[in-house]
């Protein structure tokens, strides 16, 4: 199993609207080899920030690199761009072999 993550800094006053942006997407992931499940977890606030993460769970590593070469991946992301105005700087990337668990 594999867990890819990736850590966003949303400017405060705009939570709402990024939760929207991601509850409503096409994340062009169901049916996608080795895909297991997908999360967006609420972190703590800062004073400039609130802290998401998106968590994506995988068969192994191979099936994430696949999807991340693959056209869904290119048409979930196409419109990434539009949303910067959302963030503090890109998001940061995570990933993570399951030892135990999951």
């Amino acid at each position: 199993m594999y867990v890819a993550m990736n850590r966003f800094r949303v400017a405060r006053g705009s939570e709402e609207d990024f939760e929207t942006l991601w509850r409503e997407r096409d994340s062009h992931l169901d049916g996608t080899p080795g895909f297991v499940a997908f999360a967006m977890l609420r972190g703590p606030e800062a004073a400039d920030h609130t802290l998401y993460i998106s968590t994506s769970r995988w068969a192994d590593e191979g099936a994430f690199r696949d999807w991340t070469a693959s056209e869904n991946f290119r048409r979930a992301h196409r419109d990434a761009g539009s949303a910067k105005h959302l963030y503090l700087g890109p998001p940061d990337f995570e990933g993570f072999q399951v030892l135990d668990g999951i």
